[in-house]
């Protein structure tokens, strides 16, 4: 980061740059333990990513507020104005991401022993697992401000929209073949698109980077 004339400027970019990681670590952890809850069919994994989103609405508003008043104090300009405006995108990012973990948690609870029987539920593990490292990806690429990483970051959301896509077309399969998997499949196929829009909001992160 190049150093301004007033450094207690830099101290708050620095600031901002540490907020913005705290939360992604925390998003991180949370998406990581509903994912865990599907593997594990473990719902105290599944209430970990629930009772965490609060605590990453809490940082998004406090990055949002600590960057409003950044702004009026400092009244920057060009790109330390640009940069400013990317951590709130990123922030407000992170905490859809947050929204899709306590999301994909909340569905666990209804998942029953034929959810986590079916070769679907395996599918959707491997998908999540890409997302958590789409988001790990990108959220290195932000520590780095490193360019490549972050296309990196945003050419995996084109696997991550594969997988879902045909895992949406495997699940209709089953649910048209068998109607007592329409209540499992369901909800499988609600995790799914929350894990689908955490690749979209880790490619937003991406193009906030680069």
């Amino acid at each position: 980061m190049t150093g301004h004339t007033v450094a207690s400027f830099d101290e708050d970019l620095n600031t901002l740059d540490s907020k913005i990681l705290s939360m992604g670590r925390l998003a991180e952890r949370h998406l990581a333990a509903a994912l865990n809850g599907i593997a594990q069919a473990s719902s105290q994994q599944a209430k970990l990513a629930v009772d965490g989103d609060p605590a990453i609405d809490a940082l998004q508003r406090e990055i949002e507020e600590y960057a409003v008043r950044v702004i009026a104090r400092r009244q920057p300009v060009a790109i330390d104005l640009r940069t400013i405006i990317g951590v709130m995108r990123i922030a407000g990012d992170l905490e859809r991401i947050g929204d899709m973990a306590k999301n994909i948690g909340m569905s666990i609870e209804n998942l029953d022993e034929s959810a986590w029987a079916s070769p679907m539920t395996k599918s959707l593990c491997a998908m999540g697992d890409m997302a958590l490292w789409q988001l790990e990806t990108v959220l290195d690429s932000y520590s780095k401000r490193d360019a490549e990483i972050a296309l990196k970051a945003w050419m995996l959301d084109q696997d991550i929209d594969q997988q879902y896509n045909s895992l949406f077309r495997e699940l209709l399969t089953y649910m048209m073949e068998d109607p007592k998997t329409i209540s499992y499949a369901a909800h499988l196929l609600f995790c799914a698109k929350n894990i689908e829009r955490v690749g979209d909001h880790c490619t937003n992160i991406a193009e906030s980077v680069s």
